[in-house]
């Protein structure tokens, strides 16, 4: 057996606090997503399509076992979290509006095809951690509410198992910080709608289960969206 897992249960043993299961959950797809527009905080509902996805992925939570449900307030998010407390039967959904997606301002609305003519965008994509988006954000300021969020559910509710349900971007950054990850490399985890991420977390050391867990695995080779 590879020493790894051995390391990884041992720091979990030590933690100054019991170690709790925290699953992520990215919202299903909507009509926005397909044509590559910038959500936001703009109040877009799951379409019939996207409601579908989350509903193919009730087995694979009712096999997690979430316990409690914490949820982004915004409308895809919070659809998406009563699909799948109804499916595993449980019957209120928290909200925390730091799990709320990227303050993207003007950007919000607009096409990847629009975006990458603006020198604005352009100059985000290259140092997100000196650049603020329109609605005055850095990743850093993402990551650090994401983060809040993780570790205020497992002040409340710690002992139980942990589902939030967030969006692409506060994913990736709340990884990168488990996972140790330089910030900068965000964009490299790929976080597809509908899909799950595992972690155990103790006080000082987290130890990732899994990551963009699909209940159909051939979705994560294929483009979110047409880019020609």
């Amino acid at each position: 057996m590879a020493l790894g897992p051995f390391g990884a249960a041992d720091k979990l043993k030590e933690s100054g606090r019991p170690a709790t299961i925290v699953l992520l959950m990215r919202h299903g797809e909507t009509a926005w997503n397909r044509e590559g527009r910038v959500m936001g905080r703009q109040p877009v509902d799951l379409d019939q399509a996207g409601r579908e996805q989350v509903e193919r992925a009730v087995p694979l939570a009712r096999i997690l076992a979430p316990e409690v449900i914490l949820s982004s307030p915004l409308a895809r998010a919070r659809q998406s979290a009563q699909i799948i407390a109804d499916g595993v039967g449980i019957g209120q959904v928290f909200s925390d509006p730091r799990l709320e997606e990227v303050r993207y301002g003007t950007w919000e609305n607009k096409t990847y095809h629009q975006l990458i003519q603006d020198p604005h965008y352009v100059g985000y994509r290259r140092a997100p951690l000196e650049s603020r988006t329109p609605g005055g954000e850095t990743i850093a300021d993402v990551q650090g509410r994401g983060v809040a969020a993780v570790e205020a559910a497992i002040a409340a509710y710690g002992g139980r198992r942990l589902l939030l349900v967030s969006h692409g971007d506060i994913i990736r950054t709340i990884l990168c910080h488990y996972l140790r990850l330089e910030l900068q490399h965000f964009h490299r985890l790929r976080v597809d709608n509908a899909t799950f991420f595992g972690l155990e977390i103790g006080d000082d050391f987290a130890e990732i289960k899994f990551m963009n867990l699909l209940p159909d695995p051939e979705r994560a080779f294929k483009l979110p969206f047409k880019r020609d």
